[in-house]
């Protein structure tokens, strides 16, 4: 007899979540394209294909609510933070933001594809009781400016469930 079915029976279910997960995706409001997320056992995969935005280079930054329902889409809420009191910036000593990500950058077509990875957040952060956002900005982010490094206004926006 296989012993298989036992110590799959015996296993922590804690430790199927990760392989198991499907990836969530989410299309963007403002733009075209979609953005998927993938659990990792050290944080989340972001892949973005995005189109229809202006050529150059764009802030991608979490957004601590599920909420694009307004034309500027600031119901998303400030950044996802990891402290009470946040310092924006990835290139700042004292960062707290744990929303923020690199920048993405349109080619003259309009389109930007891009994959990051980051350890400072996980699934389950982005997908608490009201959710988040993936908040694409109409500029650069400088990693240091505060609030929001400069980015400018929000052009695109995915909700993440």
């Amino acid at each position: 007899m296989s012993r298989l079915p036992i110590l799959l029976a015996c296993m922590s279910l804690s430790a199927v979540p990760l392989a198991a997960q499907a990836p969530v995706t989410a299309s963007f409001k403002g733009a075209g394209g979609e953005v998927t997320l993938k659990a990792a056992p050290k944080g989340v995969l972001v892949r973005i294909e995005a189109t229809g935005l202006t050529p150059g280079w764009h802030a991608a930054h979490f957004h601590e609510k599920a909420d694009c329902s307004d034309a500027a889409f600031k119901l998303s809420g400030g950044h996802v933070h990891g402290a009470a009191t946040s310092v924006h910036g990835l290139l700042n000593a004292s960062a707290t933001d744990t929303g923020d990500l690199p920048n993405l950058y349109a080619g003259a077509d309009g389109q930007a594809k891009a994959e990051f990875f980051t350890t400072a957040l996980t699934m389950a952060t982005l997908q608490d009781a009201d959710g988040s956002a993936l908040v694409i900005h109409a500029k650069a982010d400088d990693f240091s400016t505060q609030p929001i490094g400069g980015a400018g206004d929000r052009v695109a926006c995915a909700l993440i469930h």
